[in-house]
C-alpha cells in the first residue's frame, strides 16, 4: 500500500518510527544501495544523533548514506539501523493481523483485522510502544509496558534473585516498579553474618546502578520505579538519596503515603518509624512487605523511633521542591479506589507512575490521539467515531494479553486472573485548541468531565460486552468488584454501566491508564497524554539527537494571522498555574481506573511553601498522588526552549521521562469535585506587587561563566533582559548544603535588584557592593584571585558586561571568554561539577569556614576537626 500524504512522517516522527517501532532487519550485513536506513552521526553515549537518509555507496562495511537534508555521511553498516517496514502502513498491516490472530474462528480473524486496521489507520488509535515494536515481529520482545515485581525477599538470595527477574524484564523492553519497603533498615542486625544491613535504599541504588547498565547497552533504555513506605525507618534517608551526587541515578522515586500519615501532618502528631521483627520465627516465611497483614496474623513490630510527621512531609516537599523528586503516591487511597482491592492489593507502580500494579502485575497500553475526533462542521467532539474507536481499542488491547510471550509464568498467572489493560489518550490539547476551550479553565474543567466521562462509559460498556462473549476476568466477583470506590462512582453516575456490570460480568479488572505518550506522541505529531503543549517552538533532547520541533496547529495559526498573538486558548505547560495543573489532573482521574501521567510544571521562583500547598491540594482534592516540576530544578532536560543541549527550561512528562509521575484520582460526584476543584471561580489574577518591575518574558538569552571558589567550582549564569544583565543563577556545592542554599539565596537577590526599576546603573552598583567581599579562604592569585562567592558573582558580571560591550560594537559573534561561556552547554557543565565536586566544601557549624569535607560518609571540618557523627 502506497503511503498516503497524511501519513506521511517527516523529520523527528519519521526518526523516532524507524528507531522505534518499525519492524528491524538485525542483519545490517544485508545493507544495499537505495535502503533507507538510520544512521548513527554523533556516537556520544549521553547525547547521540542519528539521521534518515538513503544509502548511496557500499564498499565492504562502509557505507555512504544521503541524508533527508541533503548531506553525505560515510558509515559503516555497524552503525546502521536497517527497517524491513519503511511506513506506518506496514506497520499497522502487520499489528492488526497480529491482534486479530488470537480470535477463535477464522471469520472472527478476519473481521477484527479490519476493523483493527481501520481504528489504526490515520492514528486514531496508537498503541503503546511494545506493543508496536514486538506484535507481530519478535517472539522475544513484552508488549507490556509496566510491570512491578513483588518486594524483594530480605536476604541477599532474594535480592539478587528480584535483580534477575528485574534485568530479564528490563532486557526485553518492560520498565520495572519495585517496593523497597521488604528490606531491613539500614544498621539493623543480620544474625546469619553476625554483621548489620546496609539498608533499603542502598540496596536501591544495586537496582538502579543496574539499570544504568541495561540503558547503555539497549536500544532502549532501562525504565526503574523505586518506592519506599511511610512507615519504614529508613524513609528520610530514601528522600534525601539523590542530594548525594552519584547516587540512585537510574531511578525514579515516589514515597508511600497512607491516610494516617496524613491526618498526623494535618494534625501536627507525631509518627513511628517501625519494622517488623526480624527475630520471630516465621520472619522469612511470612515476610512480604506488607506490613498490615504481619500486624493482622499478630506478629510483632519493632518501634525505631518517633519523629513528626510534619518534619518528614516537610523533607519530602523540600526534595520534590529542589529536584522533582521524590514524588507521592497516597497508596492507601489509591487501595480504596482499586478494583482489585478485595483480591490484588497495589504495591507500587510502573517507572511512569501512570499504572498502579500488584506484585507480578503487568499492564498493556495504548491511547487514542483525540485531535483526529474533531468535527469541523458541528465545532464539537466527533461523539459517535469516538464511541466506535474507543470500544473496538478496548478488545485490541484485551487480545494483547493473549498474544503477548510471557517470560515470567507468575506474570502469565496475575495477568489473565485480573487481565489489566490500559487504554489512555494523547492529542488532548490539539483538540481543545481547535475548539478553543483553554485548558486548566472552568469552561475545561467542565469539558474534560463530559469528554473522559464518555470514554470511561463507552470502555466499560464495551468490556462487558467483550465479557458476555468471552467471559470475565477469573477473580470478578460483581458485588465486591462493584464496591471499588472507582465503580462506586461509576455507577453512580453512568447507571447502565453498574447493571452492565452486574448483568454481563466485566473481561479486565481496569480498562483505563494515561500515559504519558513522549515518544508516540511526538512521534504522530500531537500533543503527548493529557499535557498541554510544552511549548510553541522547542528543542527536544533524545537518544536520536537535538531537534527543533514546531507544534503545526500553533504554526498553521501563525501563518493565516501574521503578525498577531496566538490566542488565549493556544496555552502551553509554563502559562498554567500549578494548580491549574492539579485541577486538570484531579477532573480527569476521577475517570481513570488506574492513574495518570501529569506533572505539574512550576516556575523557578516556585517556592517551598507553594509547594507544599500544592501536594496537600493533590491529597485534598482525592488524588491517588503528585509529582511537580520546578523550571531549572535539574540539570539536564529533555525538552527545552533555547537551542542549548541541557538548558534549564521546564520539563515535560516525555520520552523515558526521569520522574515518577503519578496520578490524581477523585470518586465524588461531579457536583462534589465541581465545588472541590472551585470550577466557577475565575482564575486568579497574576500578582504584581510593584509597576516597577520588569517580568521575567519566556526565554532570556545570556552565558554561562566557569569560575574557582573556596566552596569549589561555581557555574554562574547571567541572562540578559533589553542587552543588560536581569537575572543571575548559582551553581554552587551539593544540593541540600548550606552553601547550595546561600548560592541560590545571592542569585535570587540579585536577579530581583537587576529587576526592579530603572535608578542609575544597577550592574554596576552590584558589582561594586559584591567585589572583594571576603571569607576564612580565597583562591587563585593576582586579578584571578577569587575571595568567596560574592567575589565571583561580581568578576562574572564585569566580563559579563565588557564582552557585551564588544559583542554590541561589532557585528561579529561574541569573543571566547577566559570563563567559561555560552558555547558549553548546561549539561557539560553539569557533568564536570559533580567530578570535580566530589571533595566541594560547605560551612562548617561550629567555626564558620568553607572547610566541610564530606569524608567517608561523615561530614568533618577540615579547619577545627568537627565532626557531625561525633
Amino acid at each position: 500500500m502506497e503511503t498516503t500524504r497524511k501519513n506521511r512522517l517527516e523529520g523527528l516522527s519519521e526518526k523516532i518510527f524507524l528507531d522505534r517501532y518499525a519492524w528491524k532487519n538485525a542483519d545490517t550485513s544485508k545493507t544495499k544501495v537505495g535502503d533507507v536506513v538510520l544512521v548513527l552521526t554523533k556516537d556520544d553515549p549521553k547525547f547521540p544523533a542519528k539521521e534518515v537518509g538513503e544509502v548511496i555507496a557500499r564498499e565492504g562495511n562502509r557505507v555512504t548514506v544521503r541524508t533527508r537534508s541533503g548531506e553525505n555521511v560515510d558509515s559503516t553498516v555497524e552503525k546502521l539501523t536497517l527497517t524491513i517496514e519503511k511506513t506506518p502502513e506496514e506497520m499497522w498491516n502487520r499489528l492488526a493481523a497480529a491482534m486479530a490472530s488470537v480470535e477463535e474462528t477464522k471469520e472472527k480473524q478476519q473481521e477484527w483485522t479490519e476493523r483493527f486496521r481501520y481504528i489504526l489507520d490515520d492514528w486514531k488509535l496508537v498503541p503503546g510502544g511494545r506493543i508496536a515494536a514486538g506484535a507481530g515481529a519478535s517472539e522475544e520482545l513484552t508488549l507490556f509496558n509496566c510491570y512491578v515485581i513483588p518486594s524483594p525477599h530480605d536476604s541477599r538470595g532474594g535480592i539478587m534473585t528480584t535483580l534477575t527477574e528485574m534485568t530479564e524484564i528490563m532486557a526485553r523492553g518492560g520498565g520495572v516498579g519495585i517496593n523497597l519497603s521488604s528490606l531491613r533498615p539500614r544498621r539493623s542486625v543480620v544474625q546469619g553474618v553476625n554483621g548489620s544491613s546496609s539498608g533499603a535504599v542502598s540496596w536501591g541504588g544495586l537496582f538502579s546502578y543496574t539499570t544504568g547498565l541495561i540503558e547503555q547497552g539497549g536500544s532502549r533504555r532501562g525504565a526503574l520505579m523505586l518506592m519506599i513506605n511511610d512507615w519504614h525507618p529508613d524513609v528520610e534517608d530514601f528522600i534525601t538519596v539523590k542530594q548525594t551526587m552519584g547516587q540512585v541515578t537510574n531511578a525514579n522515586l515516589s514515597v508511600c503515603v497512607s491516610n494516617d500519615f496524613m491526618r498526623a501532618v494535618k494534625e501536627d502528631l507525631d509518627w513511628d518509624l517501625v519494622f517488623p521483627d526480624t527475630k520471630d520465627p516465621e520472619y522469612d516465611k511470612l515476610w512480604d512487605g506488607d506490613l498490615e497483614k504481619w500486624r493482622q496474623l499478630g506478629k510483632k513490630v519493632i518501634h525505631y523511633r518517633t519523629v513528626r510527621a510534619r518534619d518528614v512531609w516537610h523533607t519530602i516537599i523540600e526534595s520534590a521542591w529542589k529536584s522533582a523528586e521524590p514524588g507521592v503516591v497516597f497508596m492507601e487511597y489509591y487501595n480504596q479506589m482499586s478494583n482489585s482491592w478485595y483480591f490484588n492489593p497495589i504495591i507500587c507502580t510502573n517507572p511512569c507512575g501512570e499504572q498502579g500494579l500488584p506484585g507480578w502485575g503487568v499492564c498493556n497500553l495504548s491511547a487514542m490521539n483525540l485531535s483526529k475526533f474533531y468535527d469541523e462542521a458541528n465545532h464539537d467532539v466527533d461523539w459517535k467515531e469516538l464511541s466506535k474507536v474507543t470500544r473496538w481499542s478496548v478488545r485490541f488491547l484485551d487480545n494483547v494479553i493473549d498474544k503477548t510471550p510471557y517470560h515470567f509464568e507468575e506474570n502469565e498467572k496475575n495477568q489473565k486472573k485480573e487481565r489489566r489493560v490500559g487504554l489512555g489518550t494523547m492529542g488532548l490539547a490539539e483538540l481543545m485548541i481547535k475548539l478553543e476551550i483553554r485548558y486548566g479553565s472552568p469552561e475545561s474543567l467542565e469539558f474534560l468531565d463530559k469528554l473522559y466521562g464518555f470514554i470511561a462509559k463507552e470502555s466499560y460498556l464495551a468490556s462487558t460486552e467483550i465479557a458476555a462473549e468471552k467471559g470475565s476476568f477469573p477473580e470478578f466477583i460483581a458485588e465486591k468488584y462493584l464496591q471499588s470506590g472507582f465503580m462506586k462512582n461509576m455507577a453512580e453516575v453512568y447507571p447502565e454501566v453498574g447493571e452492565a456490570v452486574s448483568k454481563r460480568g466485566i473481561r479486565n479488572v481496569t480498562v483505563i491508564t494515561q500515559a504519558p505518550t513522549g515518544s508516540t506522541g511526538t512521534m504522530v505529531g500531537t500533543s503527548t497524554g493529557i499535557e498541554p503543549y510544552f511549548a510553541f517552538e522547542y528543542f527536544r533532547q533524545s537518544r536520536l539527537g537535538f531537534d527543533k520541533q514546531l507544534v503545526p496547529i500553533a504554526q498553521s495559526w501563525k501563518d493565516e494571522n501574521p503578525g498577531q498573538e496566538l490566542p488565549d486558548y493556544f496555552v502551553t505547560a509554563m502559562d498554567l498555574s500549578a494548580k491549574d495543573h492539579i485541577r486538570v489532573q484531579a477532573a480527569i482521574q476521577r475517570w481513570v481506573d488506574s492513574s495518570i501521567s501529569k506533572t505539574a510544571n512550576c516556575p523557578s521562583d516556585f517556592t517551598v511553601e507553594e509547594t507544599k500547598e500544592l501536594y496537600e491540594m493533590a491529597f485534598d482534592l482525592g488524588c491517588k498522588g503528585v509529582t511537580i516540576y520546578r523550571d531549572g530544578s535539574r540539570d539536564v532536560q529533555v525538552l527545552s526552549t533555547e537551542k542549548k543541549d541541557g538548558e534549564k527550561a521546564a520539563e515535560t512528562a516525555a520520552e523515558n521521562t526521569t520522574e515518577a509521575e503519578v496520578e490524581a484520582i477523585s470518586a465524588e460526584p461531579f457536583s462534589a469535585l465541581n465545588q472541590a476543584l472551585n470550577s466557577t471561580v475565575a482564575p486568579q489574577e497574576e500578582l504584581v506587587f510593584d509597576k516597577q518591575y520588569k517580568r521575567r518574558p519566556q526565554v532570556l538569552r545570556g552565558a554561562t561563566y566557569k569560575v574557582n571558589t573556596p566552596f569549589g567550582m561555581a557555574y554562574i549564569t547571567i541572562n540578559d533582559l533589553n542587552g543588560s544583565p536581569a537575572e543571575i543563577f548559582l551553581n554552587v556545592g551539593k544540593a541540600g548544603s548550606d552553601v547550595f542554599a546561600m548560592a541560590e539565596a545571592l542569585g535570587r537577590v540579585c536577579s530581583l535588584f537587576l529587576r526592579y526599576g530603572d535608578h542609575g546603573n544597577k550592574v554596576t552598583l552590584l558589582i561594586k557592593h559584591l567585589k572583594g567581599i571576603g571569607g576564612s579562604g580565597a583562591v587563585g592569585f593576582g586579578t584571578n584571585r577569587v575571595e568567596s562567592i560574592a567575589d565571583a558573582v561580581a568578576k562574572s558580571l564585569e566580563i559579563h558586561t565588557q564582552a557585551g560591550e564588544e559583542w554590541a560594537a561589532s557585528a561579529e559573534p561574541a569573543p571566547a571568554l577566559s570563563a567559561t561561556v555560552e558555547e558549553e552547554a548546561v549539561h557539560l557543565a553539569a557533568v564536570k561539577y559533580k567530578a570535580e565536586n566530589a571533595l566541594s566544601r560547605d560551612l562548617c557549624p561550629s567555626c564558620g569556614s568553607a572547610s566541610l569535607l564530606n569524608i567517608e560518609g561523615c561530614k568533618t571540618c577540615s579547619n577545627c576537626g568537627y565532626s557531625k557523627c561525633s
